[in-house]
């Protein structure tokens, strides 16, 4: 073998070996961000929600959960991805909601959203 057909057979492992890891990563953010860990709802007060971040902008909420009698309120932290979500709770900030949300575990950066817990429907109750 010469050293040029050694260099193509190099430069095209590098590139086999490069295209396995792009597979790979996307294939593993499609399952993450499709596929949920849990599913579940929340019911509180809409206390905060803002479209945040320096160069991924992600909106953020806290929804203050009501409390059982004689317990702590607990704060709920999440993210939301639709627009239709984002439209439902901007119109009920400060009112008594029902959240419904997905866990998706294992998403690698907060480009998609700081928590990892995603809205996906929202109903006021008031």
């Amino acid at each position: 073998m010469t050293g040029a057909e050694i260099r193509n057979k190099a430069v095209k492992i590098v590139l086999l070996l490069l295209t396995a890891v792009v597979v790979v990563c996307a294939g593993y953010m499609a399952v993450v961000l499709n596929w949920s860990y849990s599913k579940g709802e929340r019911i509180g007060y809409m206390q905060k929600f803002s479209e945040k971040g320096w160069l991924c902008k992600t909106w953020e909420g806290e929804l203050q959960m009501l409390p059982v009698p004689g317990s702590l309120p607990e704060k709920f932290l999440f993210s939301v991805r639709d627009k239709a979500v984002i439209g439902k709770i901007n119109g009920s900030l400060g009112k008594k909601i029902s959240l419904t949300y997905e866990q998706h575990k294992g998403i690698p950066t907060n480009c998609f959203g700081e928590s990892e817990y995603f809205a996906v429907d929202a109903k006021a109750l008031e």
